[in-house]
């Protein structure tokens, strides 16, 4: 059965552009897009619903392609103790940080991290984002590492939304395995990550390469054996320090490379050859109040595909809005409106290679998109907080939350 949307302009994003469609329609059939063009262009056929979208702005549905929305207790004293001046890394020293939600999360049930990570995927819903990637990575053993994955694959099936399940079990290193991460690396390599992809629970694999986290050689180890299960892999990769993480995600074909403040030329260059998308956090950025900027002009130059997202977790990025985080992408790293609205649609479906069904509306493609009352198109990072007024259409379905 085929729907009629008409009455509209559309921002398809392709090309990573608007690629504005003026007075526009859109027929979708179940949950694709069956036609879409000018309301004049518009092919005489029989509809079993015709839906006035009373001049809006249609976008693709936003894509927050690096989360951790699943986690228990939160970190706001952490957070008052950074406004008076301790680091990120003095107080993962001191058994804050990563490790104080590992406590919180292991000693929470199931049903416990379903109810809290829902309130916060709401408020993502809420704002537009119709696909979503969530991390697991504050378990650290294979139990808890399951019963996050567990409830990430709970929240696909609440809510009306797509959502990826990313193993960030190489995120820190627990408790269990002080002063061995080789042993831990392994333990994941040849145990956890095995049993957890057969179980149906892993999308992709993901891990910190960081000085305070995991070392390239054996982030590489990881790599491959996630290559050995034909799982896609990312990287936070060159949040704190140059160690040429982003470099080796791309010889990997990495989805995407994250962070990126400390990235060198080399590092863009070989992501541009291999294609991995280059992820901007900049909830973090400011969160934490760096002033390392990712290298934006070399990005640009050398075509890496630049995507945003929320990093929503508990310790630098407790956000519960995409749309400030487009706003910060345009105010903090100088991005368009349009190329920060590309980054949240067509480029972050390339982080989670969805690239084919999601993030551009053309023909074939699931049918999910906004329908804006705004003006412009720019309007959308232009407003921030807020809820802007909108129809969120998932898969062909309007939803109401």
């Amino acid at each position: 059965m085929k729907k009629l949307w008409k009455n509209c302009h559309i921002a398809t994003m392709q090309n990573g552009q608007y690629s504005s469609i003026e007075h526009a329609a859109m027929v979708t059939s179940g949950q694709h897009i069956h036609w879409i063009g000018t309301f004049e262009d518009l092919p005489a056929d029989a509809y079993s619903e015709t839906i006035d979208l009373n001049g809006a702005w249609v976008t693709p549905g936003l894509i927050d392609c690096h989360t951790h929305s699943v986690f228990g207790g939160n970190r706001s004293v952490e957070f008052e103790k950074r406004l008076q001046g301790v680091s990120y890394a003095e107080i993962a020293a001191s058994g804050g940080g990563i490790a104080s939600t590992v406590r919180a999360t292991r000693e929470a049930s199931e049903e416990q991290l379903l109810a809290s990570a829902l309130k916060r995927v709401r408020c993502l819903l809420k704002d537009g984002v119709t696909t979503i990637e969530i991390k697991s990575g504050y378990g650290l053993d294979y139990v808890n590492e399951r019963k996050m994955l567990r409830v990430i694959r709970q929240i696909a099936d609440t809510l009306p939304m797509t959502v990826r399940s990313t193993c960030l079990a190489a995120h820190a290193l627990p408790p269990e395995y002080k002063d061995q991460s080789d042993a831990y690396i392994e333990h994941i390599c040849n145990e956890m990550l095995p049993k957890l992809h057969q179980e149906g629970l892993v999308d992709a694999v993901d891990a910190f390469c960081e000085y305070l986290a995991f070392s390239p050689a054996q982030v590489e180890r990881l790599f491959k054996t996630a290559q050995s299960l034909n799982l896609p892999i990312k990287l936070h990769a060159e949040q704190l320090s140059a160690l040429g993480g982003s470099s080796l995600a791309a010889r990997y074909q990495a989805l995407s490379a994250d962070h990126l403040e400390f990235m060198t030329e080399d590092d863009v260059k070989a992501m541009a050859a291999a294609g991995t998308v280059a992820v901007l956090l900049p909830g973090a950025f400011y969160f934490l109040r760096e002033t390392k900027y990712p290298p934006l002009d070399s990005l640009h130059q050398h075509g890496v595909r630049i995507a945003l997202s929320s990093d929503l977790n508990p310790g630098t990025s407790p956000a519960l809005s995409l749309r400030l985080m487009m706003n910060m992408g345009s105010t903090l790293f100088r991005l368009t409106p349009e190329q920060t609205l590309a980054g949240v649609t067509t480029h972050a479906a390339y982080a989670l290679g969805l690239q084919e069904t999601h993030g551009t509306l053309e023909t074939g493609k699931f049918a999910d998109f906004i329908a804006w009352d705004i003006e412009h198109p720019s309007e959308i990072v232009y407003w921030l907080g807020g809820d802007l007024p909108k129809r969120i259409i998932q898969h062909g379905n309007e939803i109401s939350i």
